[in-house]
């Protein structure tokens, strides 16, 4: 028994200086210098409730992803039938599962629905239809495909917005995945939150296009628009009114370069006229792909595209080696900053539609600490003189446990970088109330052995060994519960979980462990002899 309780003891002394050394940052205002750099630095971190900010749902349209994707099948289909030299009428976008093939003859229907097959497998063609001069072979694209690529978009999109985040300045951000097709973005202590909410929903499609100098805007204004070709308008604001001005221009819907090609994009100030505007610098492929293109198109005009808004046209006055290129337009450095942050982090694949936003004030968020704190305290105070008066020396036993509970319980927290919510609060507090039970438990299974006759030593190990049963089986149906709520929960549900798991399983060691070495080193020290409950 007494290297038991030697190795027990020592348990109990450890963890209780881990997490004292944890929870020292968050409890001290200034660390000591010797600190630095050798022990833990990082402060419990707060969640979005108790430190105020904003709590966004986010939708990402995965069928427009979907879309993108179909577009680019069409333009890989056509590049192929080229290079194999076989004839094709058109290849586009079919609805928004598919993808359609023209071609003259029933011979070269043939031959495009073999490459379709050989080259494509991701896209289920169908026999080709039509009399010759059109003759037409849809290719429906896989639900396999269509699950991976929403997938893709979803998690991309998570991937993104954490970049941008991050570069944005915002201090331990939640961003995670919720469903199928949602994304949860909580934002604690931000301080603007129009802008955080513009830098998120931007979707940040870089493209560069040439424009259709042979096309008429008026034609196509009234739907003559050339095949190939599309409308967009290039936005205008004027300095000196703010007034935002759109106009009509034709461009080839074919994009020679877009924003995947970028490595880096920063803020710079025109000196001529004083304006901010974005350098962009192009990643190896990119500088050659738009070396090439500058050098083919000279004294042509090419836009660049942002969100489907043109954002300048010049013209290519001569060939532009360096890899470097400049959007330019009318904004202020705040947005010409978030427009870098947006690009250097990458296009999301997929619009996102806001679903829910909630702002949280740090004046509602620290009511909601202060108030927790209190319920928290006078739950314990009121639990610890209950055990007292109605348990004696053995409430004082239990009292001990539940002290090394939430000591314990809040070391973990800190150890493992996890964020306290109200929730989170709400779970502290009932893990409070876990450990009197279990320590109520135990103590009335001693009062029965007690009354039997047995002694203090034979009462106590008998108590633990038929209260261990009860004990365990009401904790780990808690544990599955926490399990299942973090898994399947968001946000402050995952707060609750995740103390009440840790709760849960600290317990167990403080209820069975920790209160039965007290016993033990009682009675091994002749100091327990008695037992009044």
């Amino acid at each position: 028994m007494g290297n038991s309780i030697k190795w027990r003891v020592t348990l109990i002394i450890l963890f209780s200086l881990l997490s004292i050394v944890f929870l020292t940052p968050t409890l001290v205002g200034t660390l000591p210098g010797w600190w630095k750099g050798v022990l833990p630095q990082e402060k419990l971190r707060l969640g979005l409730d108790l430190q105020g900010g904003m709590h966004l749902v986010l939708a990402v349209e995965t069928e427009k992803a979907v879309e993108n994707t179909l577009d680019r099948y069409a333009g890989d289909i056509k590049d192929a039938l080229k290079k194999k030299d076989m004839p094709f009428i058109s290849v586009e976008r079919s609805g928004s599962r598919g993808v359609s093939v023209k071609v003259p003859t029933s011979q070269s229907a043939d031959s495009a629905l073999k490459l379709l097959k050989d080259d494509f497998p991701y896209l289920d063609a169908s026999s080709p239809i039509g009399s010759e001069g059109n003759i037409e072979i849809t290719a429906g694209i896989t639900k396999k495909e269509v699950g991976a690529i929403e997938d893709f978009a979803v998690r991309q999109g998570v991937e993104t917005l954490r970049n941008r985040i991050d570069q944005f300045g915002v201090s331990e951000p939640v961003i995670l995945r919720q469903g199928r097709y949602e994304i949860v973005v909580q934002l604690p202590g931000v301080k603007d939150p129009k802008r955080a909410l513009e830098l998120i929903g931007k979707t940040a499609l870089l493209e560069f296009k040439l424009v259709d100098e042979k096309a008429s805007v008026d034609e196509a204004l009234k739907g003559n628009i050339p095949e190939g070709s599309e409308v967009l308008y290039e936005k205008n604001i004027d300095s000196a009114t703010g007034r935002v001005t759109t106009t009509p221009i034709v461009l080839k819907k074919k994009t020679v370069l877009s924003g995947d090609v970028i490595s880096d994009a920063r803020v710079a100030i025109d000196s001529q006229y004083n304006k901010p505007y974005v350098s962009i610098t192009f990643d190896s492929r990119g500088s050659r792909m738009f070396d090439q293109i500058t050098a083919e198109n000279v004294k042509k005009r090419m836009a660049i595209v942002l969100d489907g808004t043109v954002y300048s046209a010049p013209v290519i006055q001569e060939r532009i080696s360096g890899g470097r290129a400049q959007i330019s337009g009318t904004y202020t450095l705040e947005e010409a900053t978030d427009l870098a942050i947006a690009l250097r982090a990458g296009a999301l694949p997929a619009p996102v539609k806001i679903l829910q936003n909630l702002t949280v004030g740090p004046t509602l968020g620290q009511d909601s600490i202060e108030k927790g704190i209190k319920a928290a305290l006078l739950g314990a105070i009121l639990v610890v003189i209950f055990m007292l008066v109605y348990y004696r020396l053995s409430g004082v036993i239990a009292d001990f446990a539940l002290i090394l509970n939430v000591l314990f319980l809040m070391g973990a927290l800190a150890v493992l970088g996890a964020t306290l919510t109200l929730p989170g609060i709400a779970g502290i507090i009932l893990t409070i109330g876990m450990s009197v039970d279990s320590n109520v438990l135990i103590l009335e299974r001693i009062r029965e052995e007690l009354k039997i006759g047995k002694t203090v030593r034979s009462a106590i190990d008998a108590g633990y060994d038929k209260a261990f049963s009860t004990v365990m089986d009401s904790h780990i149906t808690t544990l599955i519960t926490a399990v299942v709520l973090f898994q399947f929960g968001t946000g402050p549900i995952k707060g609750f979980a995740v103390s009440l798991s840790l709760g849960v399983i600290i317990n167990l060691f403080t209820a069975i462990i920790g209160t039965k070495v007290v016993y033990d080193f009682m009675i091994k020290k002749g100091m327990l002899k008695t037992l009044k409950l």
